[in-house]
C-alpha cells in the first residue's frame, strides 16, 4: 500500500492526521453544543456552523494565494497550526452562558464566534498548503521517473491517485477516534455532578428557563436526566446546573483539540526538510518562444483551468449534501434515533470508520481494473460519486416516508404518549449505518480523487491558489448548509432528504456530460 510513493508522503500524512483529529473533536459537537449552549435554534446554529464551514474554505484561498507569492509552503502551514491552537485554546476556556431571559449571553456567543474565526483561519494556511505539497511531491517524483524512461513514468503517475487516497485515510483515522472525546468527556463531567446524559434535555432546560413551560416531555426526561443521588431544588436550579455542567464538559474536551495541534506541528517541523522546499531564485536562461508556442501553451493552461472549474461546480453541490452530517444528519440522530447508549455526535464516527476499511479495498478494485486495461479516469469516479451519494439520500427518503416521520419540530414536540398513539417510534442505528456508509464510498471517490485531479491540471505556478479554489467550492456548498435544518424542521423529513437526492442525481448527470472533455483535458 505505502511501497513506491514518495518518502514524504506518511509524515505530511501524519501532521495532517493530528490536526484533522483535533477538528473533528470540535466539529462533532459544534452545532449541538451551539444549541445546547446558547439555547439557539437548529436554525440559527446551523446559520452559524454554515459560516464557519464556508470560513475555512474561502480563507483557504487567502493561505494559498499567500503561500503562492511567498513561495514558502512550509512556513505558512507552521502558522496555520499556531494559529488553531490558539483558537482551541479559546474554545476551551469553560465561560458559562447565562441563561436568562433569550437563553443566551451574547457576548459569550461572540466570543465563541471568534475562536471560531481564527481557527478557520488558521485552517485556511494549513489545508490547502500541505495538499498542495503532496502534489508537489509526486511532481518531482514524476520528473525522476520521466528521467528513467516512459514505462517509469507512468507508472509514477499511476501512483498519485492511490497516494491521495492514502492522504486521506490518515485524515480519517484522526476522525475516527475524534468524535468519542466530547461525549465521553461530557458524560464522565455530567455524571461526577449527580447528572445522566440526555439528548433532550439541553434544549427543554432553556425552553423552561424561557418560557416556564412544564410539559409532560419535560417532566419525563428531567427525571431520566438525573440520578438517584442529585437533590432538586427546584426545576430552575436544576436547569441552570444541567446546561452549565452539561456544556462545561464540551469546553475541557477542547483542550484535545490543543495538544493535537501541538503534536501535528511537532511532526510537521521534525520532517519538514523532506518535503519540497521553497523555490530559490536564480538565474535562468531566457527562452524564447514563437508566438505559436505562447499560444499553444495559454490556450492549455486556459483550457485546464476550464476543466477544474466545470469539476469544482459539481462538487459544491457534493460538499451540500455530504456536509449534513455536521447538520441535519446530526439532528436526526438526535432526534429521531434512540440515542440512550450511543450520543448523536458518535454516529459521526461511522464516516472515518468506513473511510479507513473501505479505502484498500476501493484501491485494489481501482488497481485491478487498471491492470485489465479499464482504467476509470478521476472525472469518471467523481461522477459515479455524485450516483452513490444520490442513492444515501433516496435510502433516507424512502425510509423516512415507510416510517411516516413528520418534521422534526413536531416530532420533538411529542411525549412518549403521543407517539405512541400515532404510531410513532425512533429508529434503530441501522438507518445511520446504512446512510454513512453509501455517503462514504461516495466520499472515497469524489474527495481524494478530487485532490489528484486538481494537482494534475493546475499550472506549477498556481498550485496553492488552485488546491484553495477546490478547498473554495467546497465553501460555496458549506455556506449553504444551513437550508438542511430548515427543511428538516419545517417539512416533513421525507422531502428534505428529497432535496439532497434531486440535487445529487442532476450533478451526477452533468458530471457524466462532461467526462470524455474532461478526460482529454486532465488525462
Amino acid at each position: 500500500m505505502f511501497k513506491n510513493h514518495p518518502k514524504g508522503l506518511i509524515p505530511a500524512a501524519l501532521a495532517n492526521m493530528g490536526e484533522r483529529f483535533g477538528y473533528y473533536i470540535m466539529n462533532a459537537v459544534l452545532a449541538l453544543f451551539l444549541v445546547s449552549k446558547f439555547g439557539l435554534s437548529d436554525s440559527t446554529a446551523g446559520v452559524i456552523y454554515s459560516i464557519f464551514y464556508c470560513g475555512i474554505y474561502v480563507l483557504s484561498l487567502v493561505g494559498g494565494l499567500i503561500a503562492d507569492r511567498t513561495q514558502n509552503y512550509n512556513r505558512t502551514i507552521q502558522w496555520g497550526l499556531i494559529i488553531m491552537a490558539l483558537g482551541y485554546v479559546a474554545l476551551s476556556i469553560p465561560v458559562f452562558s447565562k441563561v436568562s431571559g433569550d437563553g443566551a449571553w451574547w457576548g459569550i456567543l461572540v466570543f465563541t464566534c471568534v475562536a471560531l474565526l481564527m481557527i478557520a483561519f488558521g485552517n485556511g494556511l494549513f489545508k490547502g498548503n500541505l495538499q498542495a505539497i503532496v502534489g508537489k511531491m509526486y511532481d518531482e517524483f514524476e520528473a525522476k521517473a520521466a528521467e528513467e524512461g516512459p514505462e517509469a513514468l507512468a507508472q509514477a503517475k499511476d501512483k498519485r491517485d492511490s497516494g491521495f487516497q492514502i492522504f486521506y485515510v490518515f485524515i480519517n483515522i484522526g476522525g475516527l477516534i475524534a468524535p468519542f472525546v466530547a461525549p465521553l468527556i461530557r458524560q464522565w463531567w455530567l455524571k461526577a455532578h449527580d447528572f445522566i446524559y440526555n439528548a433532550d434535555m439541553p434544549a427543554l432546560c432553556h425552553q423552561y428557563l424561557k418560557d416556564g413551560i412544564v410539559s409532560t416531555k419535560f417532566t419525563e426526561t428531567m427525571e431520566l436526566a438525573k440520578t438517584a443521588a442529585y437533590q432538586l431544588v427546584d426545576n430552575s436550579t436544576f436547569c441552570q446546573e444541567y446546561i452549565e455542567v452539561f456544556n462545561q464538559g464540551i469546553h475541557f474536551s477542547f483542550i484535545a483539540s490543543v495538544v493535537a495541534m501541538l503534536i501535528s506541528l511537532t511532526i510537521f517541523l521534525a520532517t519538514k526538510k523532506i518535503f519540497p522546499q521553497p523555490a530559490k531564485k536564480e538565474k535562468t536562461a531566457v527562452v524564447e518562444y514563437t508566438a505559436e508556442e505562447k499560444a499553444a501553451m495559454a490556450n492549455e493552461i486556459k483550457q485546464r483551468l476550464y476543466a477544474l472549474f466545470a469539476v469544482l461546480g459539481i462538487v459544491i453541490f457534493f460538499w451540500f449534501s455530504f456536509h449534513q452530517n455536521g447538520q441535519s444528519l446530526s439532528y436526526f440522530a438526535r432526534d429521531f434515533v434512540n440515542t440512550d447508549s450511543i450520543a448523536p455526535e458518535i454516529w459521526q464516527a461511522l464516516n472515518p470508520f468506513f473511510v479507513i476499511v473501505l479505502t484498500p479495498i476501493i484501491m485494489w478494485i481501482f488497481s485491478a481494473l487498471t491492470r485489465r486495461g479499464k482504467e476509470i479516469s478521476t472525472p469518471r469516479k467523481i461522477a459515479i460519486g455524485m450516483a452513490i451519494a444520490g442513492a444515501a439520500f433516496l435510502f433516507l427518503t424512502a425510509y423516512s416516508y415507510i416510517y411516516n416521520y413528520p418534521s422534526a419540530t413536531a416530532f420533538r414536540a411529542m411525549d412518549a404518549t403521543t407517539m405512541a398513539a400515532a404510531g410513532l417510534a425512533k429508529s434503530g442505528p441501522m438507518v445511520l449505518i446504512v446512510t454513512y456508509f453509501l455517503l462514504t464510498v461516495a466520499e472515497l471517490f469524489i474527495s481524494p480523487l478530487g485532490l489528484s485531479f486538481v494537482s494534475k491540471v493546475a499550472p506549477r505556478h498556481m498550485v496553492g491558489l488552485c488546491q484553495g479554489l477546490w478547498l473554495g467550492a467546497t465553501a460555496l456548498g458549506n455556506v449553504m448548509l444551513w437550508v438542511g435544518p430548515l427543511m428538516y424542521n419545517a417539512w416533513a423529513i421525507q422531502y428534505c432528504w428529497a432535496v439532497f437526492a434531486i440535487v445529487c442525481v442532476i450533478s451526477m448527470g452533468v458530471m457524466f456530460g462532461m467526462v470524455k472533455w474532461l478526460e482529454r483535458v486532465a488525462c
